[in-house]
């Protein structure tokens, strides 16, 4: 199978991106897929970055740079994420942990509630106790919204992201909590090592020589790559004018899953074939694309990396580290 070229390090950042050189930033779920692109950007920048996970993580690992300072916690409990807001004391939370798990399963119910809003709501009552701090919440485009027609959440992920933004908006409101929310689409791209996502299981699978196993491909999707979503993140927590937004941040381009598999063939080279519709459609799945305008207008932010692209930089990145 011919290999696509490397896809090279994080993006650099934006020319007009604020300086952070010196800012004390936490980043949660810092040693996810969002989180550690997150975080080796704001530590390229020059920003203190505090990294927090739930368990400890190897530094090689977890791609965090020789100078992120590492913390362990569990952001459930309530005392502990008290104290870890109060031993920092930072200008910026990112707060990307959680359960990301967008299943229809009635067993996932208690643990989104309890990682993804009761997390958020402990993180949002603490942060109201220290001046000035800047909070970026990371939020779902399946929750109900302008650009879906406010449709109901399909999964509880979506249900306790719904829960958080909700939140979020009161402690905006209510008690002057600069909080923003983005919303990403459907995010992809390196370092991304869940093979329950589709783009890893496919680059794996044609690694492997295996023909993967698929759902019909009809699901229309607005696929955005991590870098420009983290282009975002850093423009969010580096204005007062998002403060109390709540953004989609996506490319406003539906491409189906069969369109998408068929281009990562095509950029692969591989004499191997999808076998589509040997999986059953997930329930509730509609289109979710982005709004573009809003972000474009708080934030000066648009993505800029092309489905084709992202695809290219990201095969070759499980090429290189699978």
């Amino acid at each position: 199978m011919a290999q696509p070229p490397s896809s090279g390090p994080p993006s650099p950042a934006r020319p007009e991106e604020p300086p952070w050189v010196g800012r004390k930033v936490v980043v949660t779920g810092a040693s996810g897929f969002i989180g550690s692109r997150l975080s080796l950007r704001l530590d390229g920048m020059g920003a203190e970055v505090h990294a927090v996970s739930r368990n400890p993580v190897h530094r090689q690992a977890s791609g965090l740079s020789e100078r992120a300072i590492r913390h362990a916690a569990d952001l459930r409990d309530r005392e502990t994420t008290e104290a870890l807001l109060q031993k920092i004391n930072p200008d910026v939370v990112f707060h990307l942990a959680g359960e990301v798990d967008g299943a229809r399963e009635a067993g996932l119910v208690l643990p989104t509630l309890e990682s993804n809003l009761l997390s958020t709501v402990n993180l949002l009552n603490h942060a109201a106790a220290l001046p000035g701090v800047r909070v970026i919440l990371c939020g779902s485009s399946e929750e109900p919204r302008p650009a879906n027609e406010q449709s109901p959440p399909p999964s509880p992920y979506a249900m306790a992201k719904w829960a958080a933004t909700g939140y979020a908006q009161m402690f905006s409101r209510l008690w002057g909590v600069p909080v923003t929310v983005l919303r990403p689409t459907m995010v992809y791209g390196p370092g991304q090592r869940d093979a329950r996502k589709l783009v890893p299981y496919l680059a794996l699978s044609l690694l492997r020589g295996e023909e993967p196993r698929l759902t019909s491909g009809s699901k229309r999707a607005d696929w955005v790559y991590v870098d420009d979503v983290v282009d975002a993140l850093v423009l969010a927590g580096g204005t007062d004018r998002a403060a109390g937004q709540v953004l989609d941040v996506g490319t406003g381009v539906l491409t189906s899953v069969r369109e998408t598999v068929e281009l990562l063939f095509r950029i692969s080279g591989t004499s191997l074939r999808p076998r589509f519709g040997v999986v059953a459609d997930r329930p509730l799945d509609m289109a979710q694309t982005a709004d573009v305008g809003p972000a474009a207008e708080v934030l000066g932010w648009k993505a800029v990396v092309g489905l084709e692209e992202g695809l290219r930089r990201t095969l070759a990145w499980y090429a290189e580290h699978r």
